[in-house]
């Protein structure tokens, strides 16, 4: 889709979009419980309906009514062969092809060519280490296990998602398991959000200091009813207008909530008082709409941006492209981006959105500011479906070139 911004301001009060996050986490874990359970409030975006997808490969059921879900747990350990298909999303297959280890038969998870390119060298060294099977190509990652209960190591700065994934999985297994996380540990508050949707299901897993998790596996996991809460990571989008002269309240968002996205107030309230240095350590998805933002206000030097690299795009570098079209001068280092704005304007050519949900939500809101022309902004599906739909009903005008 090519869409057109035209320079306006937003206004209004919005609610946040469902947690994206935590839908993923929810759903596995109901997939994982005995009995039935109900998540309302489900986002209908690609990545999630990935999940979904999924959860039916591996035999569970799911029904779908608008953004309500019921699913019957299956038992993960006794499932047949599978083939899994994951779309494009990161969080779906580093959390499920763990879970594709449990049963001991042949699995195979397949996806978007975009994500078959992201690095797997986690699962693929875990593998190797443990002697079980696993093989990646250009068409997808087959596995094989049984996994067993025992003591594993896994980096901390590579993507928590890693960790989450083994997480689930071993809450399955007999026995206790010993999980050590390597330093320097990123994205911890990711790591939060999986043990607290654990916890809520009954599964028993527990700190034993700050970089090592004891998992006693095997434990019967009760199935729960669970509204998803807002997401954090989706309202910056909406609340970057008031950066940009507008004047906007995003309801749905809980103030107890231990998503690290969260952050992103403080993050803006930085950047309105100068230059700011601001660490993505914990909050990498919001690296798009910082740099943005820094942009068009006082510039900022952002630190440990080095797993950018990993996302839908490498983020750092399509961001410091598509910014320089406003005359923005952007220096991207190994794990560090220095954002100095020298004279803003309109840009002079087609933005292009990188196939990345985050970098095009992230130019349409800038663009709100000089207008400009948005190529690929289809690719806000993949989180924020109606994302366009919410920001007109603000007041940002837009056209739609080509749907």
């Amino acid at each position: 889709m090519k869409i057109r911004i035209f320079p306006s301001f937003a206004r209004g009060r919005v609610s946040a979009p469902s947690s994206k996050s935590m839908a993923h986490r929810w759903l596995l874990c109901a997939a994982l419980a005995q009995g039935e359970s109900r998540i309302c409030g489900v986002s209908d975006c690609e990545d999630v309906q990935a999940t979904i997808d999924c959860l039916r490969a591996l035999g569970a059921r799911c029904g779908v009514e608008k953004n309500d879900v019921t699913i019957q747990g299956v038992d993960f350990c006794n499932v047949p062969g599978a083939t899994l298909p994951c779309r494009e999303s990161g969080s779906t297959m580093r959390f499920f092809l763990p879970l594709c280890l449990l049963s001991g038969n042949t699995m195979i998870l397949v996806g978007a060519p975009s994500l078959l390119r992201r690095p797997m060298t986690v699962y693929a060294d875990l593998c190797r280490e443990h002697d079980l099977g696993f093989e990646q190509t250009e068409q997808g990652i087959t596995v094989k296990g049984p996994l067993t209960a025992g003591e594993y190591t896994l980096p901390g700065n590579i993507s928590s998602q890693f960790i989450s994934g083994m997480l689930f999985a071993l809450t399955q297994v007999e026995g206790e398991s010993i999980l050590h996380i390597l330093p320097p540990f990123e994205s911890r508050s990711y790591v939060l959000l999986t043990l607290q949707t654990l916890a809520a299901f009954g599964a028993d897993v527990a700190w034993i200091d700050d970089l090592t998790l004891c998992i006693r596996g095997g434990k019967p996991m009760r199935a729960q009813n669970i509204t998803v809460e807002g997401d954090y990571s989706g309202a910056a989008f909406l609340s970057a207008f008031n950066l940009l002269g507008g004047e906007i309240e995003v309801d749905g968002l809980d103030p107890a909530s231990l998503q690290g996205d969260r952050v992103y107030l403080t993050h803006f309230e930085s950047l309105k008082q100068g230059v700011a240095t601001i660490s993505l350590a914990d909050c990498p998805d919001l690296g798009p709409i910082l740099f943005a933002m820094a942009a068009k206000g006082q510039g900022a030097h952002f630190t440990d941006t080095r797993r950018l690299i990993i996302k839908e795009s490498n983020r750092a570098e399509a961001m410091a492209k598509e910014l320089r079209k406003f005359g923005t001068n952007v220096e991207v280092l190994e794990n560090e981006v220095i954002i100095t704005p020298t004279d803003f304007h309109a840009p002079t050519e087609p933005l292009c959105g990188h196939n990345d949900h985050r970098i095009v939500m992230s130019l349409a809101v800038l663009a709100t500011a000089t207008g400009g022309v948005i190529e690929g902004a289809g690719a806000v599906a993949k989180s924020f479906p109606d994302f366009f739909e919410r920001i007109r009903a603000l007041g940002i005008q837009t056209e739609i070139i080509t749907p």
